[in-house]
């Protein structure tokens, strides 16, 4: 008799915000990087990817992938790797013990829904192939670690490697042309630091003008600025960031963070054509931040954009009500503040005194703020996207 069960299995993953960026491959085919990165692990709470891996002989191939209810392209060669990869794991568990279920060779049904905008500088290919391999893995009962996961996620997006993983993680570029070392590793756990916070500021949830993927190759190939920040700045600021995290210096990570930005962006810029990610609203985030730790006489917040408008202001609990209080007050009319974490922050009046231009480009240009904290890797759930018949749960 055949086996026509839906084999199913679920898992949210996060979104992360590096900052120490990854800009550049060594090999586009592997996605190896040319620089080593680090990041900062958001709470799924407030940005998440959900998603639903089943498989089953009654489905039909090929694979398919709908995402927040559109159906997307899974035969390219992104996905495709990291099926691929995946379907030979657990072909070998098969191969090993005769009695367990050929899952390996059922058609995939992948169903994912994001809590934030798709494409638009808020890490979202990042949490979607970390949810996509994570989940794929459980579906077929893996044993590989989070860290092996990553080699196989970093095919996907190189910086979902980061998302297999929570709290400060760095993604080492590794020497190896096999890409063998190149991998997710985890600098300090969330409960480490947990007092990290992340005020966003979104200025555009359209899809990007020029793809990350684009724009890392023009840089590769025109920028003069390119091998000095590859070989010489990066290292260095991996080294110091690492530190600061250890120690939890927020006044030294924050001000590597706001350096490590703008010479990722001044790279950017060093292009032929120059890429232009930040925009009028950006630039006004920045001045806006600088005003802030000029009157706290330290730094208490620290900008840091990737590639997009999107504005990611870390700070520590301790001073939430000072750093998002003051962008509460000026941006009091936008969504987002009324969530749990919004109602509890106090709109600070007269703390962040900008000039006329800057407060109007802001109040004109944000669209809504997203407030969220350090958070954890990929969670299991019971929660799922595709029915016991194999049909699409409606969210």
């Amino acid at each position: 008799m055949s086996d026509e069960k839906i084999y199913r299995a679920s898992t949210t993953a996060p979104v992360n915000i590096a900052v120490i960026k990854y800009w550049g491959k060594r090999d586009p085919a592997l996605n190896l990087p040319t620089n080593s990165s680090l990041s900062v692990t958001l709470a799924q709470s407030d940005l998440r990817t959900h998603t639903t891996a089943s498989c089953s002989s009654k489905f039909s191939a090929p694979d398919t992938l709908l995402l927040n209810s559109a159906p997307q392209e899974i035969s390219s060669a992104r996905p495709t790797a990291c099926l691929t990869a995946l379907r030979s794991l657990r072909a070998a568990l098969e191969d090993a013990d005769p009695k367990l279920p050929k899952l390996s060779t059922f058609p995939l049904q992948l169903v994912s829904v994001n809590n934030f905008p798709t494409a638009a500088g808020l890490a979202s290919s990042a949490a979607g192939f970390a949810a996509l391999v994570r989940s794929v893995a459980d579906l077929y009962a893996l044993p590989q670690t989070a860290t092996e996961l990553s080699l196989i996620a970093r095919q996907g997006s190189g910086s979902a490697c980061r998302s297999l993983l929570g709290g400060y993680v760095a993604w080492e570029k590794g020497s190896r042309a096999d890409g063998k070392d190149s991998i997710a590793r985890l600098v300090a756990p969330r409960s480490h630091w947990p007092e990290m916070r992340a005020l966003i500021l979104v200025v555009s949830a359209d899809k990007k003008g020029i793809s990350s993927t684009t724009g890392m190759q023009a840089t590769v190939k025109t920028s003069a600025l390119f091998q000095t920040r590859t070989n010489h700045v990066v290292p260095k600021e991996m080294a110091e960031i690492e530190q600061a995290i250890h120690a939890k210096d927020f006044e030294s990570f924050g001000r590597i963070t706001m350096r490590e930005s703008n010479s990722f962006h001044a790279t950017c810029l060093d292009t032929e054509p120059p890429i232009f990610y930040l925009n009028d609203v950006s630039r006004a985030a920045i001045r806006a931040v600088e005003e802030l730790n000029t009157r706290a006489g330290t730094i208490v917040a620290a900008y840091t954009f990737d590639a997009g408008p999107n504005a990611v202001i870390y700070h520590l609990e301790e001073n939430r009500d000072l750093v998002a209080g003051s962008f509460k007050f000026l941006l009091a009319d936008k969504e987002g503040w009324n969530g749990e974490r919004g109602r509890a922050i106090v709109a600070m009046e007269g703390v962040l005194c900008v000039d006329d231009k800057v407060a109007i480009m802001l109040k004109h240009g944000v669209s809504r703020v997203i407030l969220t904290g350090i958070g954890e890797g990929p969670i299991s759930v019971q929660e799922h996207l595709v029915d016991e018949q194999g049909n699409v749960i409606e969210t």
